[in-house]
């Protein structure tokens, strides 16, 4: 359990204050966080929920202990994105092997690409394909309860069976009505009435139900999912604040109406906006960055990014705080990286993580703090800057490089070039530039062509 010096706070998106935080059971720390839908590669503004929470779970995993904490993010594989996606590239196939092709394919990119940002595997990475009983049984107690109602093909929510309905938003229903299109959705008694479960036509993914074979809505999803792997109610749900309306004031919704509970989770968590170079995102602008592009071609800067140079990125900014990816941000993570490493070279982690670095982040996770203290560590008490590294999940000490391999691989090169076999050479150049090592040509004093070498991020 976390001791007195050791307490954590945590700004509430929906008490929209900083609070202390408290779990429900200190036995059993849960918290869930919304996943990646599969439809195509996690752009870069996914990857920074994926790295915020990611930091959260080792800081609740020291506090509470490892074997005392349940991380879930889930894996949404049924949406009409990934349909639409099934069927532009797989055209001849049948619509649901169309379908698996298009989710195992992302699902494994993503697995991939945040293994290589330094995240932790959650505990528990649920697919939405494999709770739909756990839909359903929802889906029938807010009928039951009266939360819900057939009309139109679809299953619905009633918003105004719901008091308070959009406190974690600030929405008001009677504006939403104002400014609603009613026509479009004459069958609801609201036009803010949400899907639960829409009826599938024979070229669209369906399971049997009791109002039809279906599919279910999104919100729900993370409903059952939550309730499924954490219980009815819980300590921690986050993600981005793009998630906040409607999808997390949706499952606020569903989850409390049909379990009667005055909460779902106890603290609602969200990170800030990110923008690249200045400007929104989006692919009309065609600024749109996907992780894999910055992990594993040069469309960003002219050049690869290694993952934990994206995870300081990252971190250098206060998670609530809008963010502007760049090039010069990366330039200087990359930086104090090399810097880094320099002094922790054959050195050991302190056993302790140290507590000015600690206290940084159990206040709000403020990283930005962290990492100023442990630039500070790594010069003087090296051993400890690492512990703090390794709590912020920062990789800084890289393996040695192999110089015998290396310093054979220059020499061939030079060999190439003296024989005029300029393709062999740049070849080799390539291939040690792919490794991370830079070459410089120079001549000595007797004008003899030499190279040398050095490791680089």
């Amino acid at each position: 359990m976390a001791s007195a010096e050791k307490k954590l706070r945590l700004y509430n998106t929906l008490t929209r204050e900083t609070v202390d935080f408290t779990p429900l059971d200190p036995g059993n720390v849960r918290m869930y966080v919304c996943g990646p839908t599969v439809y195509d590669y996690a752009h870069i503004g996914n990857a920074r929920p994926v790295i915020v929470f990611d930091v959260l779970y080792r800081l609740l995993r020291h506090l509470y202990g490892a074997e005392h904490v349940t991380y879930v993010r889930n894996i949404t594989d049924v949406d009409d994105k990934i349909n639409a996606r099934a069927a532009r590239d797989f055209p001849g196939d049948p619509l649901n092997e169309a379908i698996r092709k298009v989710t195992e394919k992302t699902a494994a990119q993503f697995e991939k690409d945040v293994a290589a940002l330094g995240t932790l595997r959650p505990d528990y990475e649920p697919r939405a394909t494999e709770n739909i009983a756990e839909m359903q049984r929802l889906i029938a107690s807010l009928i039951q309860r009266g939360h819900a109602y057939e009309a139109g093909g679809e299953v619905l929510f009633a918003v105004d069976s719901m008091p308070d309905y959009g406190a974690l938003s600030g929405r008001n229903l009677e504006d939403q009505k104002a400014g609603a299109r009613v026509a479009v959705d004459a069958h609801k008694h609201n036009p803010a009435d949400f899907v639960l479960w829409k009826l599938s036509s024979e070229h669209e993914p369906g399971w049997e139900s009791p109002w039809g074979r279906g599919r279910p809505g999104w919100h729900i999803e993370c409903s059952a999912m939550s309730e499924r792997y954490l219980g009815q109610t819980f300590d921690i749900h986050g993600g981005g604040l793009d998630l906040i309306f409607p999808h997390h004031e949706n499952e606020i919704a569903q989850s409390r109406c049909a379990h009667g509970t005055e909460i779902m989770a106890q603290v609602w968590m969200h990170n800030g906006f990110l923008q690249v170079e200045g400007q929104k995102m989006s692919k009309s602008l065609g600024n749109f960055i996907t992780i894999h592009d910055l992990l594993e071609t040069e469309k960003f800067g002219g050049r690869r990014w290694p993952g934990e140079v994206l995870r300081l990125a990252m971190l250098m900014t206060h998670y609530r705080e809008p963010i502007d990816f760049s090039v010069a941000r990366l330039e200087e993570a990359t930086n104090l990286l090399d810097r880094w490493e320099r002094f922790a070279r054959d050195v050991t982690p302190a056993a302790e993580v140290d507590a000015e670095a600690l206290a940084a982040l159990a206040d709000d996770l403020n990283t930005p703090e962290a990492i100023k203290r442990l630039g500070h560590l790594i010069s003087e008490h090296p051993g400890r800057g690492l512990a703090v590294a390794g709590l912020l999940g920062l990789s800084i000490v890289r393996e040695q490089a192999n110089d015998a391999g290396i310093d054979a691989r220059v020499e061939a090169r030079l060999a190439a070039l003296t024989a005029k076999d300029f393709a062999t050479a740049d070849a080799i150049r390539s291939e040690l530039a792919e490794a991370g090592v830079a070459l410089m040509d120079y001549k000595d004093e007797t004008g003899e062509r030499k190279t040398r070498w050095e490791i680089k991020r």
